[in-house]
């Protein structure tokens, strides 16, 4: 028998979707979302994104639930707390770009065009502003594994989320309706690309924060390689400037042409001699 979800959030039968020790019930778990349920979901997902792109991981999930049309119980009913909205889009994102990295190695032979085409891109997307801010600050040397593969375990991955409790309560039970309203007539054009049928289940399994540095610094190493790139340019050097953007300017055309320049300066940066 389908579990219903009433209107302030309780199963069928009086029992709550999350246990009293704050972890979702198994019951919860299995329960597939009914298709207002899905639509909200798809709403709230596309409201966070478009949010804490424009305003960073600090914006009030008020916001959030404003921009979505719902209730902030709605938004809560799907997220026990802010926390976990942000570790499933920084997740989410995060997947992405990892994506994006892989097929500039795969589809690009000239180093530079790759590695530049790749943060075009990137930027392009906006991909920089929901990333996971301590992306950031991650390193990677030459000759050196990047700072979250040094300890890993052997043969293992990092997840984006560390692990967090936090994340593994907020995967299982959003997974299956996230992926139902990803994929959904409709559903928002900037889900489209991890949302696909097809295309890895976004967030059931979280991007990997690991797999993103390793691309990326496939992409430094090959490109420095070719000697198309500085010596001292690292994997952080890059997603710092997929993540620069410039002031918000009233007339859109003049804004494109500003995100390019600067762009175009930034890579340039990254050449041996400034070339």
């Amino acid at each position: 028998m389908r579990v219903r979800e009433s209107a302030d959030g309780r199963e069928a039968g009086g029992t709550s979707g999350v246990a009293a020790n704050g972890r979702w019930s198994e019951r919860r778990r299995s329960a597939p979302l009914r298709v207002d349920a899905q639509r909200n979901l798809r709403h709230v997902l596309s409201a966070a994104r478009a949010v804490f792109g424009e305003q960073g991981y600090g914006a009030p999930m008020e916001e959030v639930a404003r921009r979505a049309r719902v209730g902030v119980g709605t938004v809560y009913r799907r997220f026990p707390n802010k926390e976990a909205l942000v570790r499933y889009i920084a997740a989410e994102e995060t997947q992405r770009l990892t994506e994006r990295a892989r097929e500039a190695l795969a589809v690009e032979d000239e180093p530079w065009r790759a590695l530049a085409g790749f943060v075009q891109r990137s930027a392009a997307a906006g991909a920089g502003r929901l990333l996971p801010p301590e992306l950031l600050t991650a390193g990677g040397t030459r000759g050196d594994r990047v700072p979250s593969q040094r300890n890993m375990p052997a043969g293992g991955r990092t997840g984006a989320a560390g692990g967090s409790p936090v994340m593994r309560d907020v995967v299982e039970p959003v997974d299956a309706g996230a992926r139902a309203a990803s994929r959904a007539p409709g559903a928002d054009a900037g889900s489209s690309e991890a949302g696909a049928p097809g295309a890895p289940p976004v967030a059931a399994v979280p991007a990997e924060s690991g797999e993103l540095l390793a691309a990326v610094e496939q992409l430094v190493e090959r490109t420095r390689a070719a000697g198309q790139l500085r010596a001292d340019v690292t994997v952080a050097d890059l997603l710092l400037v997929i993540a620069t953007t410039p002031p918000r300017l009233d007339d859109p055309t003049r804004q494109t042409a500003a995100e390019a320049r600067l762009l175009e300066i930034l890579l340039q940066g990254l050449r041996p001699g400034g070339r």
